[in-house]
Order: C-alpha cells, then structure tokens, then sequence
C-alpha cells in the first residue's frame, strides 16, 4: 500500500510558487488567509508564500493540530510570529540567503546616489535645467550598518568595495561585530546610516528622535530591514528640521505606504516599495530554495535557516 504523503499548505500570493519537483511526494493544498485557520490542522507542512500576510499569527492560537513545519518566504519572521507557535514544537524556516546580494547592490546604489546627487539631476533633466555642482566622493566616507546576519554582512562587504569605513552593529560584541553599546558612538561618526536588523522587541522603533538626533547633519539613513525599526514620526521631523541630510525608506510601519502618508512628500526622503531585495527572477529562487528544504525534511534530514523563534532570526550571527 503507497504511504499517504505529507499535506503541505500553501499561503498563496500571486503568482503562486512553483513546486511541480514535489508532485506525488507531497499532497498541496492552497489556500487564501480567510481559510488558512480551518486548513491548519489538516497540514503538515505550511509554506507562507504570501509573506506580507498576518494570517498566520492570527490563525495560529486556534484549536487542533499543527504543521510541524512553517517556512516563510522571507527573511524577517515577525508577521507569522505569535506566543502560541514561539511556544510550540513547530520548526520554522526562512529565507536566509535569496536577498543578501540584491539588497546590498540597492543599499550600495541608494549610497552612490545621494552621494552624486542623481535625483536632483533627474529633476534638472526634467526641468531642462543646466546647474552645474559638486557631488561627494564616496571613498573615504565611513558608515554603519546596523543588523549582523547576512543581508548586514553583505552590504558591509559591498559598501568597502566602494573605500566605504564600515562598521557593522550586531546583538551582541564579538569578531568584526559592535555591540549595541556603541551604536550612538558610531552612528555619530558615520555619514551612511543602513538599518538591516530584524525586528524584535529589543530592535522596535530603534531609530528614534534620540537616535537621529546624534547623527551627524550630512548624514545620510537608510532602512531596508523592517518597518518597525524607525519611529517615522521622528524621521519625519528629521528630515524636516535638517537634522540629517537624507534618508531612504525601502520598508514601512504600514506596508502598501497609503496614499495619504506625509512620508511620500518628505524633503529628501526616497520611497521604494518594499523591493531591494527583488531581482529578475527571485520568485525562481524562492521555489527552488523551498523544494530543496522540503526534500531534506522528508529525508529525515536536518532543515537549514532554522529561526530562533524566541529571537525572531536564524541564530549563529
């Protein structure tokens, strides 16, 4: 008798992810976030495909079984993270290593612009303006980037290919790595400010007025981590009382950024939708990274990207 295989739960997004490699090895089940809480208990395996989704922390205290599996399609964990699955037996993945290279490339591209002063250009062109002005030279110039796992690591190697003083901030003080005791330190000093953090209790709202106010005035913040990692009100009042230069936000406390949001006519603040780490063909990269953890899981094997649940990121940096 054929063993009945595992029922893997799939939160959709669209386009929904490819998985044609797990025909007959896993019975797959989509689902939207109205039902995801009644499909729960049926399910071995949870795949949240649709990884701006809060379904899952919401569904999640509910009655009946659980998978004993939940992968995320993403780097951060805090939208599927609630007490009950941090509590339970339940394994939960991420994508740890699809976005570190693209997103360093963004954060390395947002620098090179400021520095040169593309957007007023752009605007010049627009504008069929000829002003002629000087631009930054970026070698030289120090920065700090805050979040030590490997999105922060890649974007301090790209940052020192370009003479960038790169100092990297993590949870903790070892090799390489600053503790938090020295972020006002460093932060004070840096003309590049990149936040890569996850989001945590201990990391919410970190780029708060007291933060922003001991940056330097030509100092130029960047967050491509979590939205929940700056107080925007207080970026706001920032940018507009000129205590820093600039800033770019990739990332929002309320993600689409509504229409109405101030933030969108902020002087010297650059807005992208959530897309520094979204490259041609990245969706691809998702599956394919998925159905290699899915054939080690049925193998028996160890899983890779295990999260700390109570951490809320993948431990060992």
């Amino acid at each position: 008798m054929t063993p009945t295989p595992p029922t893997l739960l799939v939160l959709d997004a669209d386009p929904p992810p490819r998985l044609g490699r797990l025909t007959g090895r896993a019975r797959i089940v989509h689902t939207d976030a109205g039902r995801l809480a009644e499909r729960l208990p049926g399910a071995d395996v949870l795949l949240v495909w649709d990884f701006t989704s809060h379904a899952v922390r919401e569904a999640w205290p509910g009655d009946g079984p659980r998978p004993r599996w939940v992968h995320t399609a993403s780097a951060g964990v805090d939208h599927l993270m609630c007490p009950e699955l941090a509590a339970s037996d339940t394994v939960v993945t991420n994508a740890r290593g699809i976005f570190d290279q693209p997103i360093a490339e963004y954060v390395a591209a947002l620098v090179l612009a400021a520095a040169k002063d593309l957007p007023r250009t752009l605007e010049y062109q627009r504008e069929r303006t000829w002003r002629h002005r000087e631009t930054r030279r970026v070698a030289g110039t120090r920065a700090c980037v805050v979040g030590s796992g490997p999105i922060g690591r890649a974007i301090a190697r790209t940052l020192k290919a370009l003479g960038v003083t790169t100092a990297v901030v993590g949870r903790v003080s070892r090799t390489g790595v600053h503790g938090p005791d020295d972020l006002d330190r460093l932060i004070s000093r840096a003309d590049w400010v990149i936040a890569a953090a996850p989001l945590t209790d201990r990391t919410y709202r970190m780029f708060d007025t007291h933060r922003f106010g001991v940056m330097q005035p030509s100092a130029f913040f960047v967050n491509v981590g979590r939205g929940g990692l700056v107080d925007e009100e207080a970026l706001a009042r920032a940018l507009t009382r000129r205590w820093i230069a600039g800033a770019a936000l990739d990332v929002f406390a309320a993600e689409p950024l509504p229409g109405d949001s101030p933030l969108w006519e902020l002087p010297g603040l650059v807005v992208s939708p959530h897309m520094s780490g979204d490259t041609v063909g990245w969706r691809d990269e998702l599956g394919v990274q998925f159905v290699e953890l899915y054939e080690r899981w049925a193998a028996g094997r160890s899983l890779l990207n295990v999260v700390d649940k109570t951490r809320g990121y993948v431990p060992g940096h």
